[in-house]
């Protein structure tokens, strides 16, 4: 569960990235978080993953409270989330089947539970047969994938997915919101951040909608509007 309550988000050099945003997000949900650039898209973020604090307001994500979280707590915080990003931040020096057991061993996870666990990833994410290969010899759709099954490796309540669309073909999106779609509906809570409106239009899920600073939309049907 994630909740905003009256949040403010002012930086140092005066901008204020978030204008008393009031949201709540159930365990279970999928919800796009839309806007331009400089929308607030990523401030929004950073608070979720602990990356910043509120100036004001209140932030609970899976009964923590980030605004007054202590420091030392935030690995284990951390460990609840999935986070795909982007530019897939996958390592070059390993395969497949190692980039998503790398994300068990940091945390001290078994070998015995490893080698149970990341083939069952790689075939819930369509990689079975690329185990062995490294990310300089996979598609960009490919390596997204990677990173996705790195996140959910650790089996966690929550996954946010950071513009995890913004480096692949746009036929390859639809592929990646199917299966994150597939995700959730095991019960894994799904938030993607995005500027791509008309890939959102496509699916049939809550979108909250920020604008410079503000939320101005929040909308359980894109297609309705």
């Amino acid at each position: 569960m994630i909740e905003f309550k009256n949040v403010c988000k002012k930086y140092e050099n005066g901008t204020e990235a978030l204008k008393d945003v009031s949201l709540k997000i159930d365990d279970g949900e999928f919800v796009f978080i839309v806007g331009a650039s400089g929308a607030g898209k990523s401030t929004l973020m950073k608070l979720i993953l602990g990356e910043e604090r509120p100036t004001s307001g209140t932030v609970v994500v899976n009964g923590y409270d980030l605004g007054s979280i202590k420091h030392r707590k935030l690995p284990q915080y951390r460990r609840s989330l999935g986070v795909v990003f982007q530019d897939f931040r996958l390592i070059p020096g390993m395969t497949v089947y190692e980039n998503v057991a790398f994300a068990l061993r940091v945390i001290g996870v078994s070998n015995r539970d490893i080698r149970r666990r990341v083939p069952y990833i790689l075939g819930l994410v369509g990689l079975s047969g690329k185990a062995k290969d490294y990310p300089e010899h996979l598609s960009g759709g490919e390596q997204q994938r990677v990173a996705l099954g790195r996140a959910l490796v650790n089996n966690p309540a929550l996954l946010i997915a950071d513009e995890p669309t913004g480096n692949i073909d746009p036929e390859l999106s639809y592929e990646i919101v199917d299966l994150l779609s597939e995700i959730n509906r095991c019960g894994t809570t799904i938030v993607m951040v995005t500027h791509e409106h008309e890939l959102v239009s496509q699916f049939n899920k809550r979108v909250i909608t920020i604008d410079h600073g503000n939320l101005v939309a929040d909308d359980s049907d894109w297609r309705s509007q």
